[in-house]
């Protein structure tokens, strides 16, 4: 990587971190620029060279594409998984098809089944594999490139995923103890996966979804959250996303849950860093003036972008997603965009 491609990307980092000071910028912008890339390979064990491939592509044309475009971007390797990875890893079998993402189809139906279940090992095919595959693309990347992790859900929806839905929720209000259990046995093999990913490839990387740069902690999904009451959610939710905030420095959150109802808890978790959700336009402008943490939502606003950001709440700190269909039409909305917003821009080349 060049010295003016380094300057880049340094550059942009200070902007995210500036972004979520509590005092920080107020908006960001990713563009999502039209291309060609192929088609992005199935998450199925048996694509494991086919994924690595396609993760190197898009890699490399997010480096050629930083030379020119001074968004708030930053170039990663993609390991990128369905949402079976953890569930599997305790045995839950796995559906795939050739049309849709996999996922994991349940392992028990009862209470009675979460004392016997194991704490798997990182070293279990899934997990390992995944391992391998960002080990292999950081070797040729070098160390330091960035990795996007993983699709992680809560403790809480992973334990939804193993334990059958129609008994898993009456479970929650009938019998906490079991779903407590359950939790803290996926938690345990989250904090040793996590643990062990920081370890290998740094702190910083870019969260699953969407792909938001964190300097630091972690970003899950949080979704069954809003098939539950706000006594429930703090009763067995909250506790488990104030851990882990305060154990990796800070969480960032995707919900796509209709959840107004658990706002007020949400935004009490020590260390939110960004919430991302996905839900019309009506919620979404509450939202933005409800949070007092980074957002970057399904919704920004009506009209061209600049004009989003005149929609927004003054104080809001906001991640604004443009798209554009020709590479000078994704360098007039950067230049209009800092321009507004006297940004510095980053130093550009090749």
């Amino acid at each position: 990587m060049g010295t003016i491609s380094e300057t880049a990307i340094s550059q942009r980092k200070e902007r995210w971190r500036r972004f979520y000071q509590p005092e920080g910028k107020g908006r960001l912008l990713l563009v999502r620029l039209a291309d060609n890339a192929p088609p992005r390979p199935l998450p199925h064990p048996d694509r494991r060279q086919q994924r690595i491939e396609w993760a190197w592509q898009r890699y490399e044309a997010q480096l050629e594409r930083l030379a020119w475009l001074d968004d708030d971007s930053l170039p990663h390797l993609d390991v990128y998984t369905g949402t079976e990875i953890f569930a599997a890893a305790f045995g839950c079998p796995v559906h795939r098809t050739e049309e849709n993402m996999p996922f994991a189809l349940p392992l028990i139906q009862r209470a009675g089944q979460v004392a016997s279940l194991q704490v798997p090992s990182l070293d279990c095919p899934g997990l390992e594999m995944l391992f391998g595959m960002a080990d292999e693309l950081r070797q040729r990347a070098g160390p330091e490139a960035l990795l996007k992790l993983v699709d992680i859900q809560s403790p809480m929806d992973i334990a939804a995923l193993i334990w059958e839905k129609t008994s898993f929720y009456p479970a929650l209000l009938e019998e906490p103890e079991a779903v407590r259990e359950l939790a803290a046995k996926v938690k345990e093999l989250l904090v040793a996966f996590l643990e062990e990913w920081f370890s290998r490839y740094g702190t910083e990387f870019v969260a699953h979804y969407p792909d938001y740069y964190m300097p630091a902690g972690i970003t899950l999904s949080e979704d069954e959250i809003g098939a539950v009451s706000a006594e429930t959610y703090a009763e067995l939710f909250h506790p488990e996303l104030v851990e882990l905030s305060q154990r990796f420095g800070g969480i960032g959150l995707h919900c796509c849950a209709h959840a107004r109802h658990q706002w007020a808890g949400l935004e009490a978790i020590p260390g939110l860093k960004l919430l991302n959700l996905v839900q019309p336009p009506e919620v979404l402008e509450r939202a933005y003036a409800h949070f007092a943490v980074g957002q970057m939502h399904s919704w920004c606003g009506e009209g061209e972008v600049l004009d989003w950001a005149a929609q927004l709440p003054p104080r809001s700190r906001v991640v604004l997603q443009a798209p554009a269909q020709t590479r000078q039409e994704a360098e007039a909305l950067v230049e209009r965009f800092r321009t507004h917003f006297a940004a510095p821009a980053a130093q550009k080349g090749s």
